[in-house]
């Protein structure tokens, strides 16, 4: 499932982060690159241990877990601690697959990737080109959002960030383990939850529809769930 998620900032909050990232300490995006991307992937990041990423990271990370949308798609299990990239200047990323597993480096953290994400940061009238482009069932999906605005999708997913001709695409990128491992079993249950939730605005909670639909979402959670 890809899931565009809007406002998970304002504008006004996007501006005070960026006023921030633009001066932070830049480097070569390879750093957090594995085998098959470093051959395709020319960006630059700010370093996953610099304070400034770590203390953003975490703002990010918080928004995102107050988020009803992106929670109930996501069903997170641990989510890994958000970095930033830039592109610029024909920067691209060619085709690839996010790893498997994620081990963050000097620390705890050890995750499967089972979604990704990408933050936008950038005003899409501020540059040209930058289009997330993600292979699915449905064929190319190219996504380039307002500044604020995320984009969900599987991690085995073949995808690709297309060359930034003018001005810089900067976006904060992530992963997570979902309790739910099965895409198409995440997918089920969130389509549930919305339509669920679409009664209950219209019936009340205590309706009996809605009282039996919430349950069957939790028997299935409870039989898809790995905690």
């Amino acid at each position: 499932m890809l899931l565009h998620i809007p406002e998970v900032f304002t504008a006004d909050e996007v501006s005070t982060l960026r006023a921030r990232l633009d001066a932070g300490p830049w480097a070569d995006g390879n750093a957090t690159s594995g085998h098959q991307s470093a051959s395709a992937k020319r960006n630059v990041q700010l370093p996953e241990d610099c304070a400034l990423a770590v203390e953003i990271g975490a703002i990010v990370r918080q928004a995102l877990e107050a988020n009803p949308m992106f929670v109930a798609a996501a069903l997170p299990h641990t989510i890994y601690p958000p970095l930033f990239n830039r592109y610029a200047g024909g920067q691209a990323f060619g085709n690839h697959i996010d790893n498997a597993i994620r081990q963050q480096r000097g620390g705890s953290i050890r995750i499967r990737s089972d979604l990704s994400a990408t933050l936008f940061l950038s005003d899409p009238a501020d540059y040209d080109g930058g289009e997330l482009v993600i292979e699915d069932t449905y064929g190319s999906q190219s996504v380039k959002l307002p500044a604020g605005d995320l984009v969900l999708y599987p991690s085995r997913s073949l995808h690709r960030v297309m060359p930034v001709t003018r001005g810089a695409r900067v976006s904060s990128f992530l992963w997570l383990q979902s309790l739910v491992r099965d895409d198409a079993a995440r997918e089920t249950l969130f389509q549930l939850d919305v339509a669920t939730q679409r009664v209950n605005l219209d019936k009340g909670p205590g309706d009996q529809a809605v009282i039996e639909l919430t349950g069957v979402y939790h028997n299935l959670l409870r039989r898809w769930a790995e905690v």
